[in-house]
C-alpha cells in the first residue's frame, strides 16, 4: 500500500514539473513578442512627430534659397536679406527657433527636403503642378509672372513671345521659366541660377533670357548693374508659395502667420522694403 501511495505522489510530482515547465516556457515565449510590441509603439511614436516638433527641437529651420533679388541676396555685410528672407527670419522667430539658410541646386530642392537636408524652400517658388504634387505648399502670397529679358537695343523687336521664337535662350534649370521654354520648344540652355541666366545675356553668349518678373524689375535697366539689358514679353502670369516635405503641419502654421502677418501691416511693410508690395496677395 505505501509502495502505490508513493508511485502515486511521483507521478503527482511529475506532472506538476511539466506543467510548470510548460508555464515558465509561455512565459519566456512571450517576452521577445512583447518586447517587439513595445519596440514598434516606441517607432511609430518617433516616427509620428510633427514637423513643427522636429524643428522646434533642434532649434532651427533651413530653408532653401538662391541668390534671387529682391527675395533672397547678400547684403553688403554677406546676410542673407529680401522680402522672402527677411518673412522666413520672422516666421522662424515664430516658432521659437533660428533661421538657417541653405543654397542650393533648384532642380535638387524636391530631394533636399526628404533628405531633411532641408526644412522648406522659400525662394520666390511658383506653385506650378510639379511643385504642389511634391510638396507641402503654402498658400500663395505674391503674384509673378515669366518675362524676357533682352539687350535694351533689342527691345523693339522682341515685344511678344511669338517674336523670341528664334533666339536662343539662357534660363535657371529646374524652374518655372524652362517649363515655359520646354512648352514652347524654344531653344535654351539651362544653368545654375536665374541670376546666371542673366549674366549670360548680358555677355552675349545667349541672345535672351526668361526670368521671374520680380526678379527682372530689380536686376535690370536703369540704376542696376545691368543697364543695357530690359524685359519685354511676358509668357503667363503665376503665384508663389512656400513648400515643405509633403504632409508637413509647418504649412498650416505658415499660413496662419502670413494671415496674421498682412493682418497687422507687417507684411506690407517688410514688401515696400523691397518695391514688391504690388505683388502681394491678400491673405
Amino acid at each position: 500500500m505505501k509502495k502505490l501511495i508513493a508511485l502515486m505522489l511521483s507521478v503527482v510530482m511529475c506532472f506538476c514539473m511539466v506543467a510548470c515547465g510548460e508555464d515558465g516556457k509561455e512565459t519566456t515565449d512571450k517576452t521577445p513578442e512583447q518586447t517587439q510590441s513595445t519596440s514598434d509603439a516606441s517607432g511609430a511614436a518617433a516616427s509620428g512627430e510633427s514637423d513643427t516638433a522636429y524643428v522646434q527641437n533642434k532649434g532651427k529651420l533651413l530653408i532653401g534659397i538662391t541668390d534671387f533679388e529682391p527675395m533672397d541676396y547678400k547684403d553688403k555685410s554677406g546676410d542673407w536679406v529680401g522680402f522672402d528672407a527677411d518673412m522666413a527670419k520672422a516666421f522662424a522667430k515664430s516658432l521659437g527657433v533660428e533661421a538657417e539658410f541653405v543654397e542650393i541646386e533648384w532642380d535638387n530642392k524636391v530631394l533636399e527636403l526628404d533628405a531633411k537636408s532641408l526644412d522648406c524652400v522659400w525662394n520666390g517658388m511658383t506653385l506650378t503642378d510639379e511643385v504642389t504634387s511634391a510638396m507641402e505648399c503654402s498658400k500663395p502670397y505674391c503674384n509673378n509672372a515669366q518675362v524676357a529679358v533682352v539687350k535694351k537695343e533689342d527691345a523693339d523687336k522682341y515685344q511678344t513671345v511669338e517674336s523670341l521664337k528664334d533666339l536662343t535662350f539662357a534660363v535657371e534649370g529646374g524652374s518655372a521659366g524652362e517649363k515655359v521654354l520646354k512648352g514652347l520648344e524654344y531653344n535654351f540652355t539651362a544653368v545654375k541660377a536665374q541670376s546666371d541666366a542673366v549674366m549670360e545675356v548680358s555677355a552675349g553668349t545667349s541672345d535672351a533670357a526668361v526670368i521671374d518678373s520680380l526678379m527682372a524689375a530689380a536686376m535690370v535697366g536703369e540704376g542696376t548693374s545691368y543697364e543695357d539689358l530690359t524685359y519685354t514679353a511676358s509668357f503667363n502670369s503665376e503665384e508663389y508659395g512656400v513648400g515643405f516635405r509633403k504632409g508637413s503641419d509647418l504649412a498650416e502654421k505658415l499660413n496662419a502667420f502670413l494671415a496674421q502677418s498682412y493682418k497687422d501691416g507687417s507684411m506690407e511693410e517688410t514688401a515696400k522694403k523691397y518695391g514688391v508690395q504690388a505683388a502681394l496677395i491678400e491673405q
